[in-house]
């Protein structure tokens, strides 16, 4: 018999994982949740095609804007709220529980396991914002952090510390939040690795009802159109690359030729499971990031290297005043930059944190919360130090594209300012080489989170299932490229947004679950 301190495990519910899936055509899904998800998929479709991109465009962005704006404050210290909250659970008592328990082993060594976590949260935007980013905040694209005069030393150094303010601890820590209370719920309590079990303390049996399907299904819908509007974006820079290296032109067919080539390997990677697939590529991703960073350093030494303290030093100094939404005189730049992020950060949440969740079986609390804290931001601090020192380099020297014409097209940006380096041609080469796999893997490894979802927190859902999945990121991006293009994919990109407000109020109400069910096991 269960005793008080087990409460929340899954011995104290009658639930067991899987009773309400469906097997049938070699699929295993959960009943509800896969038949709506895919409903309201294909009615999104549908309604696309019905209409046009620009009038989609225009009601999703006038959605994705009132949000931002009517809630700037509540996202701003959602974001404060999620790295105290992790932070503090690090340094507690509870830092010492193990996902599994006690006697848990890694199933994945530190490189791979933090191979994995980087490629799926962050790899494709470091790529797509490296460059563009900075020189955006520096030149003033759209505003500039905290007001400061473009095109100054100030701007310089708040270019390079805001955009590790974006890409740093905050980002992280919501992802942290979500995957904490995942892997601790699914290896500790035993219940199943799905969104809702982590509200099993707050909503008890309810979980499994209707309460626990709208969460399963909310997240299921950002993660796949979150998915789909990061391949639609990552095919508009791999095709820039492309054309911009090779000459090859071709628009939106050029861009669906990308998507088809990189769902198919997705496909391939999906079906040869996490092993031999997910966590594959993101060791090949790593290494061919890192020779590729390694090497533009190198090129650029005197410019990396002083950058790299400029980038510390500057987002040490301005981590304050950037989180504090009252009173700044950059308003605009906030919501339109930080909001913007942080609703991005936490759609994308339950895809990342789930995947997380899912190979962080076997650490501690604490080896959990300082491993996807301080490595990613160690690691970004190095990566935007040298590609955003770089760029805002070749600005204020007039080298390049960059130095004479600006930022004028984020696809391009990097590609523009490798072509001022020795071996231009060659690193872009491999720039696009890495965009390609960085997407591969976050479509299989988005994959297999939805495919868990849709399986009612099943862990190996069937093949076809995996396939299925896969397929349709690719085709929902590849379709809305052909309607509507740019429009259509930034469409699909408010919509996912929007989804980020939800999220929010999930995650403050994940962080009191998962201290109700900490509670239970500390003592054991």
């Amino acid at each position: 018999m269960s005793t008080s301190k087990d409460k929340y495990s899954i011995e104290n519910t009658d639930y067991s994982v899987g009773q309400d899936n469906v097997q049938k055509w070699g699929f295993d899904i959960h009943n509800p949740v896969f038949g709506i998800s895919a409903g309201l998929i294909l009615l999104f479709l549908l309604a696309v095609l019905v209409s046009d991109a620009e009038t989609a465009k225009a009601t999703l962005d006038g959605l994705k804007w009132d949000i931002i704006a009517k809630f700037d404050t509540w996202f701003m210290w959602s974001g404060n709220i999620f790295v105290v909250f992790c932070i503090g659970l690090a340094v507690s008592p509870w830092g010492k529980i193990r996902l599994g328990g006690r006697d848990a082993k890694a199933e994945h060594s530190t490189l791979s396991w933090i191979a994995m976590l980087f490629a799926a949260g962050m790899g494709i935007g470091l790529m797509f914002w490296g460059v563009a980013e900075p020189a955006a905040y520096f030149t003033g694209w759209y505003e500039t952090p905290l007001g400061v005069e473009p095109f100054t030393q100030e701007a310089a150094d708040l270019a390079l510390g805001a955009t590790m303010y974006h890409w740093g601890l905050h980002p992280w820590a919501i992802y942290g939040v979500v995957a904490l209370s995942l892997a601790f719920f699914t290896y500790n309590k035993g219940l199943p690795l799905s969104i809702r079990s982590v509200f099993y303390p707050i909503l008890g049996d309810r979980t499994w009802g209707w309460p626990g399907h709208i969460i399963d299904i909310i997240a299921v819908l950002a993660t796949l159109f979150g998915l789909a509007t990061s391949l639609g974006l990552g095919a508009q820079q791999a095709a820039a690359g492309m054309s911009h290296v090779f000459g090859i032109t071709g628009g939106a067919g050029l861009q669906i030729m990308v998507i088809v080539g990189v769902t198919l390997l997705a496909i391939v990677s999906v079906i040869r499971g996490l092993e031999g697939g997910v966590k594959l590529l993101s060791n090949i991703n790593m290494v061919i990031a890192l020779l590729l960073l390694l090497f533009v350093a190198a090129v650029a030494f005197a410019v990396s290297m002083g950058t790299i303290p400029q980038t510390i030093g500057a987002y040490v100094k301005n981590i304050i005043p950037l989180s504090n939404p009252h009173g700044r005189p950059d308003e605009a730049w906030l919501q339109g930059w930080t909001v913007f992020y942080w609703a991005w950060w936490m759609s994308w949440s339950p895809f990342v944190g789930m995947f997380i969740a899912r190979v962080s079986k076997g650490r501690t609390v604490r080896e959990f919360v300082t491993a996807v804290l301080l490595i990613p931001t160690a690691v970004t601090i190095v990566w935007m130090s040298v590609y955003g020192g770089i760029a805002i380099d070749q600005i204020q020297n007039g080298i390049g594209a960059l130095g004479v014409d600006g930022l004028t097209s984020v696809p391009l940006a990097m590609f523009q300012m490798f072509d001022e380096l020795a071996l231009g041609s060659l690193l872009s080469f491999v720039a696009i080489v890495l965009v390609l796999v960085f997407f591969i893997t976050s479509s299989d490894s988005g994959s297999l989170v939805i495919d868990s979802i849709t399986a009612g927190g099943k862990i190996d859902a069937p093949v076809p299932q995996r396939i299925f999945w896969a397929s349709i990121e690719g085709a929902i991006a590849a379709a809305l490229l052909w309607i509507g293009g740019t429009q259509a994919i930034e469409a699909l990109q408010a919509g996912a947004i929007s989804t980020g407000l939800p999220f929010m109020f999930v995650l403050l109400i994940m962080c009191v679950s998962l201290l109700m069910g900490m509670r239970t096991e500390i003592n054991k």
